[in-house]
């Protein structure tokens, strides 16, 4: 390569930088998490959720203010976020709260539709998160962050009936990209 075409090319982004400190470090926490579920230490694993789930919007926010958009954060912040979702649906299913069919649904869409973006991607389609999808992201967060809560146990049937919205929200969300997929590929 020549020194002309060397200066033309856009310099490589550094995966050193905040956005992925913070996806890096939702990781690392990801199992002292489990730990707080499954030791049943409530207040401290929803303090310690809410606390991931910030540093999962604010990581995504820097790093698309400041250009700090990286191959490591494109795979690694998907991969945190639903490591920790189903670390957490797990974990309330074996501490007790959670019906684990409510799991078993939200996984096998969320690892399906995973499968599937790859494939595409394979393919050169780039199929981006949906607005539905940030609903779905938003009210499993909810949800989860509800069965964290120590709440009193009138919430009980209120905490299952935003469980029960997230579940219906994560297979229609699931549906309508495989059938937008289905449109697009005729």
């Amino acid at each position: 390569m020549g020194m002309v075409e060397a200066v033309m090319q856009p310099a490589k982004q550094s995966n050193w930088n905040l956005p992925n400190i913070l996806t890096s470090l939702r990781i690392l926490f990801i199992p002292v998490f489990a730990w707080l579920v499954l030791s049943e230490r409530w207040w401290w694993a929803f303090g310690l959720f809410v606390a991931l789930m910030i540093t999962d919007k604010l990581d995504g926010d820097i790093a698309r203010a400041r250009g700090l958009i990286t191959d490591f954060g494109k795979i690694a912040d998907p991969i945190a976020d639903k490591a920790l979702m189903i670390a957490a649906l797990v974990t309330l299913n074996i501490a007790g709260p959670l019906p684990v069919w409510v799991t078993v649904v939200i996984v096998a869409r969320e690892l399906g539709i995973t499968v599937w973006r790859m494939l595409m991607l394979r393919h050169g389609k780039v199929v981006p998160a949906s607005k539905g999808g940030k609903l779905k992201t938003a009210l499993q967060s909810l949800a989860v962050g509800m069965y964290l809560c120590p709440l009193p146990a009138w919430m009980d049937t209120p905490t299952f009936v935003v469980m029960l919205v997230a579940v219906a929200v994560t297979v229609v969300t699931g549906m309508q990209y495989l059938i937008d997929a289905g449109k697009v590929n005729k």
